[in-house]
């Protein structure tokens, strides 16, 4: 059986997004590694720390950290705010 050469192109296209698809899902994973890191270094050292979650701007001290999970902080405003780790789009620590 002979394949069309249009064929060739498609599935190498395919496999390149495979490869781009796993890069990113690694590059992901160690940007989350790399917020939990922050955010228990936070909660030790007992200082504040800024979350920025969907555009949205969240102040506090960390109170606890479960990995891979969710993060509950408080502030001045809120006893008690959790927040999904895979949700933090970025973190802002003095």
């Amino acid at each position: 059986m002979q394949s069309f050469p249009i064929h060739r192109p498609v599935v190498r296209a395919a496999l390149a997004l495979v490869l781009v698809m796993a890069a990113a899902g690694a590059a992901a994973a160690d940007a989350i590694k790399g917020i939990e890191q922050a955010l228990v270094a936070a909660q030790q050292d007992k200082r504040g720390i800024t979350v920025y979650v969907a555009g949205q701007t969240i102040a506090g001290a960390v109170t606890r950290v479960e990995p891979g999970q969710w993060v509950e902080m408080k502030n001045q405003t809120s006893g008690k705010i959790i927040v999904r780790i895979d949700r933090i789009d970025g973190i802002a620590a003095p």
